[in-house]
């Protein structure tokens, strides 16, 4: 017998014996359950094909997936940071805002002082809640001396009591060691203001209950002794109570600085005594 797939055949010849070798097999499979056992073997066969086939879309959408949930988070990583930054800027510019404020009141402050005065920064407190004392980054470097009153744009804070190279200490009018003589603008009466470790508030020691005070006074540096200078805004009278059996009013007194706010302060260049021990007047 004539083999039919010799290259003697025509092409045309083949492609017609296979057509209806095709043929015959489709009309057996759709009118018949012969071939039914061997498409399914042949499904089976072919599965696995199919999955390798497929496994590189399969990557390619989960590495598209895990890139899709990186960025994402990246992003929100990316947003969240930008938001703090945001945030951060928005509150650095409100800073300046009220520094730049303090700054102007500041100044506005020096050009009604008789004295010479230099502008300090507060760089250090100290961290005993019982002492009331700063640091100001003013030293021998400007000339500052122990004994130089400090001011805020408001009023009296304290004065220097250590002098380094570069900086200098502060003890605050608020100090429970700390007393200066003061009057009341008023009527001239004079007294001592001293402090007692709040920086709200400042008490009046030894005033008669027939003294001539009353809430709302305004209270100065007197000048006495040399320690501060006078006329200097120390604070107002808030209260005036009397005690039973006890010849002296409680006399208590907002201080007029910003004691425990203000940053930027004044030195007031006036040559002074040193300050003395505890419970001195300075």
């Amino acid at each position: 017998m004539r083999n039919l797939f010799s290259s003697s055949p025509s092409y045309a010849r083949r492609m017609l014996f296979l057509s209806v070798i095709a043929g015959i097999l489709l009309l057996v499979d759709t009118t018949t359950q012969w071939l039914k056992p061997a498409r399914s073997w042949i499904a089976e066969l072919t599965i696995p094909i199919f999955s390798v086939a497929l496994l590189p879309r399969w990557v390619n959408e989960a590495v598209n997936e895990f890139t899709d949930a990186a960025n994402l988070e990246e992003e929100s990583k990316l947003q969240e940071v930008e938001l703090l930054i945001l945030k951060a800027r928005l509150q650095q510019m409100a800073d300046l805002s009220v520094e730049n404020s303090r700054l102007r009141t500041l100044l506005n402050a020096t050009e009604i002082l008789q004295h010479s005065v230099l502008v300090a920064e507060l760089i250090g407190v100290s961290p005993d809640p019982l002492s009331h004392t700063i640091i100001i980054n003013r030293g021998k470097n400007y000339k500052v001396f122990e004994g130089q009153a400090v001011l805020d744009a408001d009023g009296l804070m304290g004065q220097v009591i250590e002098v380094y190279s570069t900086s200098s200490k502060v003890l605050l009018i608020s100090d429970s060691s700390h007393a200066l003589p003061v009057q009341v603008l008023r009527n001239g009466m004079r007294s001592i203001a001293e402090g007692y470790g709040d920086f709200r508030h400042l008490a009046l020691r030894y005033v008669s209950t027939i003294a001539d005070i009353k809430v709302g006074d305004q209270l100065v540096s007197s000048g006495l002794g040399g320690r501060y200078p006078a006329g200097y805004p120390v604070g107002i009278v808030a209260s005036v109570d009397t005690i039973s059996g006890n010849p002296y009013f409680a006399v208590d007194i907002k201080p007029s600085a910003q004691i425990d706010q203000s940053r930027y302060l004044l030195l007031v260049s006036q040559t002074v005594e040193k300050f003395g021990a505890s419970k001195n007047v300075r």
